[in-house]
């Protein structure tokens, strides 16, 4: 087997495995989605506390645009905000400075 370097020419020959539940994955999955980073820069980054630096591109676009649908479809079926509604509030905040980072880049 040929032996690959990441793009900062680091041998990555170490697996590190660990389990989460359904809403755990699902809102990881929304925050690499926002990152435009693949899953494992974007747990790397988040487990050696380094910032997530999102590029606008396309990719990051499509998935703001999809979790703003989401949560507005969401958001018109709830009658009041509790403590089960944390994960929405957290992947709204998470859109927020995302698209308040993108604007900022823009200007």
């Amino acid at each position: 087997m040929k032996r690959i370097l990441d793009y900062k020419g680091r041998w990555r020959n170490h697996t590190v495995a660990f389990r989460v539940s359904d809403e755990e994955a699902k809102l990881l999955n929304n925050l690499v989605a926002l990152s435009g980073l693949t899953k494992q820069d974007y747990i790397t980054r988040r487990l050696l506390c380094w910032d997530v630096v999102v590029q606008g591109n396309p990719r990051v676009y499509k998935a703001l645009k999809n979790q703003m649908a989401a949560i507005y479809e969401e958001l018109k079926h709830l009658e009041s905000v509790s403590p089960d509604n944390d994960e929405l509030l957290y992947t709204l905040q998470v859109i927020a400075i995302t698209l308040n980072g993108l604007k900022g880049e823009n200007e």
